[in-house]
């Protein structure tokens, strides 16, 4: 084994759940063509609130891929984290029993910004309608925010390093942060992401009071950052989990390094503060890039925050030109979620598996919906652009005020 300074986090598995495809390929071939999936929200008990579009997963049976006694433990943001695990796995070419010499080896770090209201919101309904004997011995974790993080591991026997990020949206991106210094401290495998389900009624009904929530019912016209039509943002469920190893490791093994999580950083700026959200991006960029020994002029692409409010993508905006300088204003810069809604956590998850597909095909998806930018930006519009991406910059906000950056470099460049 190598020194622990000399480890380093690869990326070897892939596995998405999300409004626009419920494998990798699905998503990637959806991502690349710049399909919107925004839609009217269809979920029952949602037809009378205001927030009318979303992105939904409609084409997701649990049963067919999540043993019976784990789904009547567990919510759909769980069901969700599963699925995207065991094909994150599969893709890494890892199966029960093959993450290292002892269970120990192997762990897992999910975010999660919603939880499992669906779960909960059907076992209060039980206890106000019925009674407390009728609410079920589940409804203690199945709804907690962890509750992902630990039906992975305890399904798949991970003893090792297990935890749940909570920082807002931008806790995607922590968490596979924590998972690249959980190797760099000598685990062997980490299986790190997040999946969110915050589409059921209760959970809609949150939402209601975030100002930033878009409430436009025009499903081509209710997420268009960078526009001088950004109204707000869509929120959206699904999600992405990857497999994190030490790259040495996969390399034994005859598995491709994907890419490499190669800098992290994160800020704070407080909830809604849009304008000081520039320079506390712009810090985290620094620090990514820092850590990363990437100097400005390496990064290729960057996968936008795009919240589309006014002045937050204005502010998103100054970020990338105050980290980057002037190469800021001529990197392309993408948002495929505006074709499939703002996942919270899960988001920023989404945008690092399209990151890394985007630098395995020499291929930058287009920003669905959008077209008339009105930012200093090299914005990806219309149809992808090919592009040799070696180093890829994904960013994210959180509502209550955090801010992320993660740098991947491309798996050659290892």
């Amino acid at each position: 084994m190598s020194a622990p300074h000399e480890r380093r986090a690869a990326v070897t598995g892939i596995g998405v759940v999300a409004p626009n495809g419920t494998s990798t390929e699905t998503f990637w071939k959806s991502v690349q063509e710049g399909l919107s999936v925004l839609d009217r929200v269809t979920r029952e008990g949602c037809e009378h609130l205001p927030l009318k579009v979303a992105g939904e997963v409609r084409s997701f049976d649990p049963s067919a891929v999540v043993e019976e006694r784990y789904l009547v433990q567990t919510d759909r943001f769980t069901h969700f984290a599963m699925a995207a695990a065991d094909m994150a796995l599969q893709d890494a070419r890892l199966g029960q029993g093959d993450t290292g010499d002892t269970p120990f080896s192997a762990g897992v770090v999910t975010a999660a910004g919603s939880g499992g209201g669906e779960f909960g919101q059907r076992e209060l309904q039980k206890l106000w309608g019925k009674g407390s004997r009728f609410v079920g011995p589940w409804q203690s974790i199945a709804w907690f925010y962890a509750a992902s993080t630990g039906q992975i591991s305890i399904r798949r026997g991970f003893k090792g390093p297990c935890s749940v990020v909570a920082a807002d949206e931008a806790g995607g991106l922590d968490a596979l942060a924590h998972a690249a210094r959980a190797v760099g401290r000598g685990t062997d495998v980490i299986v790190a992401g997040s999946t969110e389900a915050p589409l059921a009624p209760y959970s809609m009904v949150c939402q209601l009071g975030y100002q930033e929530l878009s409430p436009v019912d025009d499903p081509a016209r209710a997420y268009r950052p960078f526009t001088d039509s950004a109204c707000g943002f869509v929120p959206a469920e699904g999600g992405a989990m990857l497999v994190v190893e030490e790259a040495g490791a996969a390399r034994e093994r005859g598995v491709p390094v994907r890419a490499t999580v190669a800098g992290h950083a994160a800020t704070f700026t407080g909830a809604s503060r849009w304008e000081q959200s520039r320079e506390g991006l712009a810090e985290a960029v620094r620090g990514a890039l820092a850590e990363a020994g990437c100097s400005p002029q390496e990064v290729d692409v960057v996968f936008a925050d795009a919240l589309g409010v006014p002045e937050a993508d204005r502010a998103e905006a100054l970020a990338i030109a105050d980290a980057l300088g002037a190469h800021g204003r001529r990197v392309p810069v993408t948002a495929p979620k505006t074709g499939t809604g703002r996942g919270y956590c899960a988001a920023p998850v989404l945008d690092v598996a399209a990151a890394v597909l985007a630098m395995e095909h020499g291929l930058i998806p287009p920003t669905p919906n959008v077209f008339d930018i009105c930012h200093d930006l090299d914005l990806v519009t219309s149809r992808a652009r090919a592009a040799d991406v070696r180093t890829a910059l994904v960013l994210s906000r959180g509502l209550m005020g955090s801010n992320s950056a993660l740098v991947l470099r491309h798996g050659a460049d290892e």
